[in-house]
Parts: C-alpha cells; sequence; structure tokens
C-alpha cells in the first residue's frame, strides 16, 4: 500500500514540477533573463540520477528500518490521536528533524562533502532543486530514524517524506517575489534564495524546508535584502557531476594526509569547514 501511495505522489507530483520548470523556462526567455543554462542543467540531471539510484536501491531497507524501529516506539500515537492529527504531526516532525539534518550538513565537514553538490551551481531555478547529492539518501538515516522512535507510522512517514521532498522545488526560483504573511511562517522562495547565496550575511541562513519557523527560532533566519550571489564562495568551475560529487571528498582527504594527530583528522572530518573550503551557504 505504501509503495502505491508513494507511487501516485510522485504521479501527481511530477508532471507539476515539470509543468513549474516549463513555465519558469518561458518566463525566463520572455523577460531575457537566461535563468537556465544547459550545462549547468545537464550537470543537475547527472547528479539527480546518481541521487535517484541510491535513493531506490535503500528505499526497502529504509523502510525495513524503520518498520524495526516502531516496535521500540516511546509513545503509542496511533492509538492516542486521530489520523489527521497523525498526519500533521509527521509532518510538523519531518520538517524539525529536516533543519537539524541540513544545519548539520553545512556545519560538519564530512556531511557538507555530501551536501555542496546540491549547492554548485551559480544558477537558481526550479531545476535546481533536483541537483542532489549520490550519498545524500545514506547521510540523511541517522536523522530520520528518530521518527519511528517517537512512534510516528512508518508507512506515514514515507509518504510524507516524499511530499515534503516535492514541497522542496518550489523555494528554488527567482520568478516569485515575497509572499507577504506568509514569509512568517512558510519557507518561500524569498527566504529560500537566500539560503543559496554565498554573500557573508546569508551564509549559515534559513535551513527549512516547509517551515521558516525553526530557523527563527533558533537564530539562522534572514531576510532576503541584497541581491542574491548564487553558488559557493569557491564555485566548482566545472559541469561535471562526477567532480563535484568527489571534490569535497578529495579535499578533505588531501587535509587528512597533513594532520599531525589523530585530534586533528577528528576535527578536519568533524569539524565545520575551513576558510579555505568554506564555499557558499553552510
Amino acid at each position: 500500500m505504501t509503495e502505491l501511495t508513494i507511487t501516485e505522489v510522485y504521479a501527481i507530483g511530477l508532471p507539476i514540477i515539470l509543468v513549474m520548470i516549463l513555465i519558469e523556462t518561458l518566463i525566463s526567455g520572455f523577460n531575457k533573463k537566461s535563468l537556465y543554462k544547459n550545462q549547468d542543467t545537464l550537470c543537475t540531471s547527472g547528479l539527480l540520477f546518481g541521487n535517484l539510484l541510491m535513493g531506490f536501491a535503500i528505499k526497502g531497507a529504509t523502510l525495513g528500518l524503520h518498520i524495526f524501529l516502531y516496535q521500540f516506539r516511546v509513545f503509542d500515537l496511533a492509538n492516542i490521536v486521530p489520523l489527521w492529527a497523525m498526519w500533521l504531526i509527521t509532518f510538523i516532525l519531518i520538517d524539525f528533524v529536516f533543519y537539524v539534518y541540513h544545519r548539520f550538513s553545512h556545519r560538519v565537514r564530512f556531511l557538507w562533502a555530501i551536501h555542496m553538490t546540491h549547492h554548485s551551481s551559480e544558477e537558481m531555478n526550479f531545476a535546481v532543486s533536483m541537483r542532489q547529492a549520490w550519498m545524500g539518501p545514506i547521510s540523511k538515516i541517522p536523522f530520520f530514524i528518530i521518527l519511528p522512535i517517537l512512534g510516528l507510522d512508518p508507512t506515514i512517514i514515507a509518504v510524507a517524506g516524499v511530499i515534503s521532498t516535492l514541497w522542496g522545488v518550489v523555494g528554488h526560483t527567482q520568478v516569485v517575489g515575497k509572499l507577504g504573511p506568509l514569509e512568517l511562517i512558510l519557507n518561500t522562495p524569498s527566504h529560500h534564495r537566500v539560503h543559496h547565496g554565498a554573500n557573508a550575511e546569508y551564509i549559515d541562513k534559513n535551513y527549512g524546508n516547509l517551515l521558516i519557523i525553526w530557523d527563527r527560532m533558533f537564530g539562522t533566519f534572514e531576510p532576503e535584502r541584497a541581491k542574491v550571489k548564487y553558488g559557493l564562495v569557491n564555485n566548482v568551475k566545472t559541469f561535471n557531476p562526477i567532480k563535484i560529487t568527489f571534490m569535497g571528498w578529495q579535499s578533505m582527504m588531501l587535509d587528512i594526509k597533513k594532520a599531525k594527530n589523530y585530534r586533528e583528522v577528528f576535527s578536519i572530518i568533524f569539524g565545520p569547514p575551513n576558510t579555505r573550503n568554506r564555499s557558499g551557504s553552510f
């Protein structure tokens, strides 16, 4: 049932995303803004392909792990709250865990080596949302396993997770301005443009996916004021998805080889990206 439901979500969501990209492309051409570059979009396709292969390879195992952990749930929410409340709680907690995961992905170097792939484009459009890391599906597992342990139904987690992922596409655009009162609660395109900025004031800001309230609560919120410079502080200067996938790891391994002791090795792997590797908003 879950697999069918997830398939239905994709069947509805993906055509909508393709239409959004088409409309954005037409607007781009009409306004002569050139929001899409052929090489950049092809690179995104290569990165997305690897991410999807990894996702499909571990999807069953991830769901199985969640079902196993659900046996040890702390709260039996299914017998405490109605189904609609279970869905609402699941969406909210998925969004909060994503905030934590996303923030760690920018502040822990080995996770940044994975996540920097998503920030490697110097463009900002709906297609950039699909520029996903090959190892991304694996790096999420340690964070999201808390959800079934808390008592969230693994099948609902799976479906809500897909919907939340598809929602993430919405923020990756330059054609939508600020959205009034919605800016207070939702992670709007304006807020997410900030997150993709290499401007000094935009680094380490706006980690949310659906909601911006976590950023407001934990001091990582920054409104869009100055024009956003997209990409990394030190841009990759390549459209090769394989190079982009592994360059963060290569840099980290070079620093490990130069380390004088195990303490330095630990700091290199689990500490924040250093100044030389400070690449974009992280």
